[in-house]
């Protein structure tokens, strides 16, 4: 099974899969991380002109495919499978913040040719992704106030923060440096970057709500959750191969039921976690008011099943697959790093007990 439906789905997996197999290979994802930037600008304008992932789902009035998170699901897969070092999911988040809200439209056009790199600030420093716990104020025009944990901030030419004003917790735009201080850094996840931003009076303008950020968590929770699929699967598919070539007592190890069992487990968990994904992308495009549940769901199930995956790819290829050489460890890292990134597994669950009335908040 598949999340690609279409054959217009299909067609675009297939294209997606020979470009990162050409363009992010893990040599180059190898020489990405360890680069202060974190991403290759070629392949981030090619992505934006040759296949148009950057406006994919960035409304056609505004300069985008007009596509959905179905579309784009296909894409986080396929960048999970190839471990794609750039700043894809940062620009797409933000962009779904500002397609929700009401004063940043004229923003969009610049994030879907591929232009503007931008990103999304809403942790402080307890870690919390949910705006109820935003600190930093806006007030007289300027932003006061600092983010961690945010994605991509050292690269971003568009920082979209969660702050508070009269109104309550709003969006607010920041462009150009306009006096951010970024600070890069260090994750066990070195495919993906991380940044602390002080926003000590940063000039910024008001670009949406309170629903405006949790629309984007949303949406970041679902495309995560894709990518988390994408890097399951590949886990998978390696420890399948490695267990039909290395033998063991003149014998694939492949051939042994302790094996055989243990890569049956982790394939009920990639198909389950797809199921998670495909019905967070449907109800994302068809039923707005069901898309916390669902983006809850499969990121809470999603990030449990591509870290025991990827921890079981490290296992079954044994002393092999502990070791720098080997691509197993940069699945891992990936696993660990994406499973608290937008809210770790348990808060999600938090979420989807409180919208069952099964506890006192959300």
């Amino acid at each position: 099974m598949e999340l690609a439906v279409t054959e217009e789905q299909r067609e675009l997996r297939q294209a997606l899969r020979r470009f990162f197999a050409e363009r992010s290979p893990s040599g180059e994802v190898r020489r990405l991380m360890e680069t202060a930037e974190g991403y290759d600008p070629g392949m981030w304008t090619l992505m934006a002109e040759q296949l148009g992932l950057q406006g994919l789902a960035i409304p056609a009035e505004h300069g985008g495919a007009g596509y959905g998170m179905r579309e784009l699901a296909v894409v986080f897969e396929e960048m999970g499978r190839a471990v794609v070092c750039a700043p894809f999911l940062a620009t797409v988040t933000a962009a779904a913040a500002l397609e929700a809200g009401d004063g940043g439209h004229d923003l969009l056009p610049g994030v879907a040719d591929g232009s503007t790199i931008a990103t999304l600030a809403v942790a402080e420093d307890d870690g919390r992704w949910d705006p109820g716990a935003v600190r930093t104020v806006f007030e007289d025009g300027v932003l006061r106030g600092g983010k961690r944990f945010v994605l991509d901030g050292h690269v971003a030419d568009l920082v979209l923060v969660a702050a508070r004003d009269g109104d309550g917790v709003g969006l607010f735009a920041v462009t150009g440096e306009a006096g951010l201080v970024r600070e890069p850094v260090p994750t066990l996840d070195q495919t993906r970057k991380l940044a602390r931003v002080g926003l000590d009076g940063v000039a910024a303008r008001r670009v949406g709500g309170a629903e405006a950020v949790a629309r984007a968590l949303d949406v970041a929770a679902v495309a995560l959750a894709a990518e988390q699929l994408g890097g399951a699967q590949k886990a998978l598919d390696m420890t399948v191969e490695y267990a039909k070539v290395r033998h063991q007592f003149g014998r694939p190890i492949g051939s042994f039921q302790a094996v055989k069992h243990r890569c049956a487990d982790m394939f009920v968990l990639v198909e389950s976690a797809r199921s998670a994904v495909l019905n967070a992308a449907a109800v994302a495009d068809g039923n707005p008011d069901g898309l916390p549940a669902a983006a809850a769901l499969a990121k809470a199930y999603c990030s449990d099943a591509f870290f025991h995956t990827a921890g079981e790819a490290i296992q079954l290829h044994g002393g092999i697959g502990f070791t720098w050489e080997h691509d197993a460890h940069l699945y891992f890292k990936r696993a660990q790093g994406s499973r608290q990134l937008f809210g770790a597994p348990d808060r999600h669950r938090e979420r989807l007990a409180a919208m069952a009335g099964l506890t006192g908040t959300a």
